[in-house]
């Protein structure tokens, strides 16, 4: 099975939900450590399907709104998520077309790249504090179900934990970018 197949089992794991809930999950929820598009989760859930790791049942919508179908995880399902987990896990190749700018910056005049370094930490930042209002919303209601190691939370506020982390490492990043570039900009002076 595929990454995202997991991910979608996690979620299930935790209540049944229709394909565009696992959607919009996939992007509330889950975006900060994986995403998808919707065009990628109907087929996945198909073959989890077909693999009898979910199934669903199909909810009449009114308002001549088409059916729907909810899916929930099996036990065959559950239990490949739990093996899942505990299997070892290969770091990570990361992707980040910024930080590839980054690496060729040395042809670019530091005028041009400060403001997008300044864009760049600015939207890491709301970031973090999006994912610090959340933990803080999952402390004030759950409390101490975060801490339990058999709880859906427990699993929520290790992610968040992590998020917030990388999302305060990369804006840091961009503030001692930021400062690296000033202390090089050229000065009047100096283009005379």
């Amino acid at each position: 099975m595929i990454t995202l197949s997991y991910a979608l089992l996690g979620l299930l794991a935790r209540q049944p939900l229709s394909g565009y809930d696992l959607a919009q999950y996939m992007k509330k929820r889950v975006a900060p450590m994986w995403s998808a598009l919707p065009s990628q989760i109907y087929p996945e859930l198909a073959r989890l399907e077909k693999q009898g790791m979910v199934t669903y049942r199909v909810v009449e919508q009114q308002d001549h709104r088409p059916d729907k179908k909810v899916y929930e995880i099996t036990e065959t399902g559950r239990e490949a998520l739990r093996r899942w987990v505990i299997e070892p896990t290969p770091v990570a190749a990361v992707r980040d077309e910024f930080v590839l700018k980054a690496y060729s910056l040395w042809l670019a005049e530091p005028e041009q790249a400060i403001p997008h370094f300044r864009e760049q930490e600015r939207l890491h930042r709301q970031q973090q504090a999006q994912h610090e209002e959340t933990l803080e919303r999952l402390q004030r209601e759950w409390r101490t179900a975060l801490e339990q190691k058999d709880s859906p939370l427990f699993g929520s506020s290790l992610a968040l934990h992590y998020g917030i982390a990388y999302e305060r490492s990369y804006a840091d990043w961009c503030q001692w970018a930021i400062n690296e570039l000033e202390r090089h900009r050229s000065t009047p002076e100096e283009e005379s």
